[in-house]
């Protein structure tokens, strides 16, 4: 029988929440921004969006700092699980307060999940590689089991046929023209790929891959710049192109997206794949459009990933990260 939290000193679960919200740090947010905050009282921890951290251009109406705050979300459940604790989630807690996007009550103690202790130590290994992928493909039951996670969290992937990464492609490519001809765009994307170090956040040159031919264009994140990586020597052929969708675009499914996003990246990590999202076509109302003709149900896109074995045994370097003192408020 599990151990009542409320028989356990106060400051344990307050230690388990602290922990878990640091963990949360590691999720991945459009262009780095992590527009996140957590307060942690006794025990229980709230999540908020952060709109002083949104794209005003890139993402005006919020969906993909929802998004990236559910992965963050996520993070933090998995940190707890691998833990040995037991916790409920309460999503969208209170009407009035929009930016509230979820409340975490520790509910007791547990066998350490061993699931979750596996995703727990990919947090840590995760990154974005936005380099090519090698030729080795993907097995079939792979992509069966991020499937099954991401129906977990109440979302759907869908694998984009080979014949259909043409059209995937061209979606990608209009909305990169639409944003590359936009003077705030441009604007944007220079404040936050060109970051003092101390803020610990955006996309700093070190983790940009050089421009080259792609079956689907990858962003150019500095335009006239200079790069950190090499394209890679790997023709990107094993690579894998699958799109996350929901029922809509409100609150709560956005954030469910993100939680979905998290689960697939992290067993993606877990089993060696390499993982890079891609969020231009959402960003831009006709070539999200175009994306929801390819998938085979009714759905609204959130985002889509690329998958596949690195061509390198070199990992690309890790984004910045903002200290845990500027995100995490413990109220004793």
């Amino acid at each position: 029988m599990n151990a009542s939290v409320h028989l356990l000193p106060h400051s344990e679960a307050r230690a388990a929440l602290e922990a878990a919200a640091r963990a949360s740090l590691r999720a991945p947010s459009v262009f780095n921004t992590q527009p996140w905050a957590w307060r942690i009282s006794g025990q229980v921890m709230e999540l908020s969006a952060d709109p002083a951290r949104r794209l005003a251009v890139t993402d005006a109406t919020g969906r993909l700092m929802r998004i990236s705050c559910g992965a963050a979300l996520h993070h933090a459940r998995v940190a707890l699980a691998a833990a040995g604790w037991s916790a409920g989630v309460e999503r969208m807690p209170d009407a009035r307060r929009p930016d509230l996007l979820a409340r975490i009550r520790v509910t007791g103690l547990a066998e350490p999940d061993m699931a979750a202790i596996r995703l727990a130590e990919a947090i840590i290994r995760r990154r974005t590689d936005r380099r090519a992928y090698g030729d080795r493909r993907i097995p079939p039951k792979t992509f069966a089991r991020l499937a099954e996670l991401a129906e977990a969290e109440g979302v759907r992937l869908h694998l984009v046929p080979e014949e259909r990464v043409p059209e995937l492609a061209v979606a990608v490519d209009e909305a990169a023209d639409v944003e590359y001809f936009n003077p705030a765009f441009r604007s944007e994307l220079s404040r936050w790929t060109h970051r003092p170090a101390w803020t610990g956040d955006g996309v700093p040159p070190s983790t940009v891959v050089q421009p080259t031919m792609r079956r689907v264009p990858a962003r150019n994140f500095l335009p006239g710049g200079t790069a950190g990586l090499a394209a890679g020597s790997g023709g990107d052929e094993g690579g894998a192109y699958v799109i996350l969708s929901g029922p809509g675009d409100q609150p709560l499914h956005l954030l469910r997206g993100g939680e979905a996003l998290s689960a697939v990246l992290l067993h993606a990590t877990a089993e060696g794949i390499a993982t890079a999202p891609i969020s231009e076509a959402v960003e831009v109302s006709w070539p999200h459009r175009l994306l929801r003709r390819l998938l085979p149900w009714p759905g609204d896109p959130y985002l889509i990933l690329r998958l596949g074995y690195p061509d390198s045994d070199e990992a690309p370097p890790p984004s910045p990260r903002r200290p845990a003192r500027e995100t995490v408020q413990i109220v004793e």
